[in-house]
């Protein structure tokens, strides 16, 4: 499982030109990949693992500050670009795979106590945010 994590002011996701999911205060906006072997396990050691990291203001975590997490599903975090021009997505899990192992790390935040917004699971999504610092990391399990 692969998330990358960014900082950030406040940030929403729209599907078909409607907000499905937003955080208005500073928070976490988390992509969220999946590949063929990953477990619930690896979901809920991900989702500790964001909910501890102490990247905001004075070295807190999101579990210090109450931040706002925003979870969006994206199965290009697995693209294999090292060969030709065109992506390859043979590393990311399928629907049924991958779909239930994002929802897992969602319910491992919320059972943290974490206010958790989300996108819409394959959908085309247009996600805005500011992120603030830049602060980008990226979390693999």
């Amino acid at each position: 499982m692969r998330v990358v994590v960014q900082r950030a002011r406040r940030a929403e996701v729209r599907v078909d030109g409607e907000v499905v999911g937003r955080i208005d205060r500073p928070g976490l906006v988390a992509l969220v990949g999946v590949t063929h072997d990953d477990t619930a396990a690896d979901a809920d050691g991900l989702a500790e693992k964001l909910w501890q990291l102490r990247i905001l203001d004075d070295e807190r975590s999101a579990a210090d500050t109450g931040a706002p997490v925003l979870v969006v599903s994206q199965f290009t975090l697995y693209a294999n670009t090292r060969k030709g021009r065109r992506p390859s997505w043979q590393a990311a899990a399928p629907r049924e795979v991958s779909e239930p192992l994002v929802a897992a790390f969602v319910d491992a935040l919320r059972s943290r106590g974490a206010e958790v917004a989300t996108g819409v699971f394959g959908a085309q999504m247009e996600v805005d945010l500011v992120n603030d610092g830049p602060v980008t990391l990226i979390l693999d399990s």
